[in-house]
């Protein structure tokens, strides 16, 4: 193999290697979500972590009463631009798990969150957006 075709052979790694890296997810994202019965739109948060390869994190989302309550999340994974997890929610001796999938682009987040509850499954859309701390300003 000469010089040149060492040289492409090197760019082509270093091209695919750059691709095939994880999407930067770490943080927290938020979406609204439509209150229940015509009530009061819900701002959920998600806050997410990646060390060593692995994603974990957990859900911020208002109970009846107006208080966040956290549930960790569970079965993450991370792919290219994809990242997918279950939140499993548990009240009055019933639970249901929300499967959650989407694509990450910049500080956006979008894909499908699945339900299935007494025997009946639902999919609806899903739109995070980053949350960016602000930084305080100096006087």
């Amino acid at each position: 193999m000469n010089l040149r075709n060492s040289l492409r052979l090197a760019a082509l790694t270093l091209v695919l290697a750059a691709s095939a890296q994880a999407a930067d997810v770490a943080g927290k994202w938020s979406w609204v979500m439509p209150g229940r019965n015509g009530g009061s739109d819900r701002t959920n948060t998600l806050t997410l972590k990646v060390e060593g390869g692995k994603v974990s994190g957990n859900v911020a989302a208002p109970n009846r009463d107006g208080k966040d309550v956290e549930t960790p999340i569970s079965d993450a994974k991370l792919e290219g631009e994809t990242v997918s997890f279950s939140v499993t929610r548990e009240w009055n001796g019933n639970s249901m798990t929300a499967k959650y999938s989407g694509k990450v682009e910049a500080d956006k987040l979008t894909g499908k969150i699945e339900t299935t509850r007494n025997g009946e499954s639902r999919s609806r859309d899903w739109e995070a957006k980053r949350v960016t701390e602000k930084k305080a300003e100096s006087k």
